[in-house]
């Protein structure tokens, strides 16, 4: 077998600061709870899920000159990611501060995201070289869009395909006009909200609406739009073969402790079985049990997830794919 190709990631590299309630969420007021404090960051999180999966993975990111940058270049080198690359920002390594309710689920998060925030195209050189021979380059929308811009520009010219990962609600806004016919991009992954935002106006979550927002995107130079719609599956819409519904593969391995980076997760699980030979369908099946092994854990990555845990809970059975007219 071939060695699998190297994926680029970039994007942000935090100190995760997870807040838990004790009891339901209460607004307005002081809640009794526990705080855990982990490594994180969405480019960080999928480059993790994308070498612990097997796939040998480089992470271009700011961080800051202190502490927390310490303990990102630990964590992620130690799961097999290259890490040689790191940007030293003036700014502090960000940080991701989430609410979650005693049930796992997001009430608030805050995230401050200045060192990824002023990341300009001169501090992202090693990227040039870095996509010689890779398989395809991760971006995340934490980086400014006019430096995402430059770095689909120069993936295309290299012949590499892009990820592109939305982030949030906030951050999805800024990247209309990244895509674009003559910048195009391979996937774009995001959540209905996400999807709202990426087409500027709001998105109904049904199928049909769903549908007709994704083709605005394919229009723009996009050639798969993966919409998460969590307990309801996924929705992947092609340019090459239309949409199809991936079924929800439902809470895999134990309930729902932390769903904090499950979408991370999916996009790595999708990364790594694309770049093995698998589908768009059966690419983001294995993304989704990839989310839901990771909801049932209480890290922000898995550190047991391999390739090997992520068969035995896909099956050898193909859910039901209903093809959807766009």
């Amino acid at each position: 077998m071939p060695s699998p190709r190297r994926v680029v990631v970039v994007g942000g590299a935090v100190v995760d600061v997870k807040l838990r309630t004790a009891g339901p969420a209460v607004l307005g007021t002081s809640n009794p709870g526990m705080m855990e404090t982990t490594v994180g960051g969405v480019g960080r999180n999928i480059a993790e899920g994308l070498a612990r999966l097997g796939t040998p993975t480089v992470l271009v990111a700011a961080v800051g000159d202190d502490p927390a940058a310490d303990a990102v270049l630990a964590r992620t080198t130690a799961a097999g990611v290259g890490c040689e690359h790191l940007v030293r920002s003036a700014h502090p390594t960000g940080t991701y501060t989430a609410v979650l309710d005693h049930a796992g689920d997001l009430v608030v998060a805050v995230a401050d995201m200045r060192a990824s925030d002023e990341l300009t195209a001169d501090d992202l050189t090693a990227v040039h070289t870095l996509l010689e021979g890779a398989g395809a380059l991760v971006l995340d929308a934490n980086p400014p869009p006019e430096v995402l811009s430059r770095l689909v520009q120069l993936a295309r010219d290299a012949g590499v395909p892009v990820v592109l990962e939305p982030v949030s609600v906030a951050k999805s806004g800024a990247l209309a006009g990244v895509p674009a016919p003559d910048r195009p991009v391979a996937l774009v992954t995001p959540n209905v909200d996400e999807l709202a935002a990426l087409v500027g106006r709001p998105v109904p979550d049904a199928e049909t609406d769903v549908l007709a927002a994704a083709g605005e995107l394919h229009r723009r130079g996009v050639s798969t739009v993966w919409v998460r719609r969590g307990a309801a599956g996924s929705l992947v819409s092609t340019t090459e073969d239309g949409a199809v519904r991936a079924v929800a593969v439902g809470t895999t391995g134990g309930p729902v402790v932390d769903v904090t980076g499950a979408g991370d997760a999916m996009t790595a699980g999708y990364v790594h079985a694309l770049l093995g030979g698998s589908g768009v369908v059966e690419a983001a099946r294995a993304g989704q049990v990839c989310a839901a092994l990771t909801c049932a854990s209480p890290d922000t990555v898995r550190p047991d997830l391999t390739a090997a845990l992520v068969a035995e809970h896909l099956g050898p059975a193909v859910p039901p794919i209903q093809e959807l007219s766009p």
